[in-house]
């Protein structure tokens, strides 16, 4: 069955309220999210010290094991999800991820720790997919950048709770607290998720919305013929592999480079998350709010453009050996890797149609988290530990492992080129979509 554009003045639409009572709870979703992800980058250099580990042995309990089952559990979880209640496999996934975040901070082992870890992983598949799936839902095509950035908002926002709160936390308390300190309110979301919002209809705004429950060999076709979705894919990954994957590391650099201890270095980087992630993100959504952001072709070329500029910088942050050259530099680098994931999720839902855009999300993810999760932190832990030889891993060779993945971030501007080419077709055959711009 096919719904048409006529079909959807006649389905119920959501109010004003409603959507964007919705779009805050995704983003503070989105925001325990990242949080629960990243505080194990503060907590990095603590769990290494108490647990003897290398640094290739900490990129795998913090990193790996997080993103090996994220991206194994991603594809089955959004695949239900595209067939099921959206809204209640969130709200399980939340309470299934903050539970874990809880029982890391309980774990008295590396191999306990490993495990709640590995639950964290599995329990935050199920979330940012049918978060955007639902937010697209709620607001028309041409809006949907727009309002995802607005999710993204969460990233910044759990980013400075990770960093900078947890920093402070596990400085004074023990990293076990931080630990506590973010599962027991995500779990609490949760429950909120599932007694307040509703699950919409899907494909309730779009032009065109068949009513089928395609397989993943289907989805995973309509992919590969919708090359922008392949190349917007692309260009997240590896701006995740670039940014998130620099970051990782960011706070152990900072710690064995210049001394600073986990709450010095949380502070450092928290309050550049925070205010310089916050500000990208809204001018972000701000911008793509304009008439003119309606052609998608601009908004890629947004994306290029802005990691491109922003690339040098990234390597200017990890060659410099003086502090206050560094911190500049992350104030300019650390916006542009929140700027382009609210972007990337608008452009992906609308090279989707309704029924595979949880689906086009967990792989979006997948590569994202492979590159973010899985290659960046056990290869430049690897790296490290290679460069330093003999003597053990020290602030030298962390810097020039860091180095080498800087420049990456031109590879993302290509990928973003690529896809302005055919992105207007695409659009056009995913949800009968199109405006002016259109040729």
């Amino acid at each position: 069955m096919i719904t048409t554009a006529a079909d959807v003045t006649r389905v119920e639409t959501p109010s004003y309220l409603e959507r964007w009572y919705v779009l805050i709870v995704m983003c503070l979703i989105y925001t325990v999210n990242i949080a629960d992800r990243y505080v194990m980058s503060t907590i990095l250099e603590p769990i290494r010290l108490e647990l003897h580990l290398t640094d290739q042995g900490i990129g795998v309990l913090t990193g790996v094991s997080l993103g090996l089952f994220y991206v194994t559990a991603g594809i089955p979880i959004s695949w239900f999800a595209d067939r099921a209640n959206r809204r209640n496999i969130l709200a399980f996934s939340l309470v299934m991820w903050s539970a874990m975040t809880t029982l890391c901070g309980l774990s008295r082992t590396y191999w306990q720790l490993l495990t709640a870890r590995i639950g964290v992983g599995v329990g935050e598949a199920g979330g940012t997919p049918p978060s955007t799936a639902i937010v697209s839902d709620y607001f028309p095509a041409d809006r949907r950048p727009m309002a995802l950035t607005v999710l993204a908002l969460g990233a910044p926002l759990g980013a400075y709770v990770g960093y900078d709160m947890a920093g402070a936390i596990a400085h004074t308390y023990g990293w076990r607290v931080a630990l506590f300190a973010l599962g027991i309110p995500g779990a609490i979301l949760g429950a909120i998720v599932y007694l307040t919002i509703r699950e919409p209809k899907r494909g309730r705004l779009d032009a065109l919305a068949e009513d089928l429950k395609p397989s993943l060999a289907d989805s995973l076709k309509f992919l590969w013929k919708q090359k922008a979705a392949f190349h917007v894919v692309m260009g997240g990954g590896v701006c995740a592999l670039w940014g998130w994957g620099l970051i990782w590391w960011t706070p152990a650099f900072l710690t064995r480079t210049y001394g600073l201890d986990v709450a010095q270095a949380g502070d450092a980087l928290g309050w550049i998350h925070l205010i310089g992630g916050s500000v990208a993100s809204v001018f972000t959504a701000w911008l793509l709010a304009r008439p003119s952001m309606t052609d998608p072709r601009r908004v890629v070329g947004v994306l290029g453009l802005g990691v491109g500029l922003t690339t040098v910088p990234s390597f200017i942050a990890y060659f410099t050996h003086t502090l206050w050259i560094a911190k500049l530099m992350f104030w300019i680098f650390i916006p542009a890797i929140y700027f382009y994931i609210g972007p990337c999720f608008g452009l992906l839902q609308n090279l989707a149609p309704c029924h595979m855009r949880s689906m086009f999300i967990a792989i979006s993810l997948l590569v994202a988290n492979i590159f973010n999760l899985i290659v960046a932190p056990q290869a430049v832990g690897m790296m490290s530990d290679w460069f330093a030889g003999a003597h053990g891993a020290d602030a030298a060779s962390l810097r020039l492992a860091l180095l080498f993945l800087a420049p990456t971030g031109f590879w993302a501007t290509y990928h973003f080129y690529l896809a302005s080419k055919t992105i207007v077709a695409d659009q056009e055959r995913a949800i009968g979509y199109t405006r002016r711009w259109s040729p």
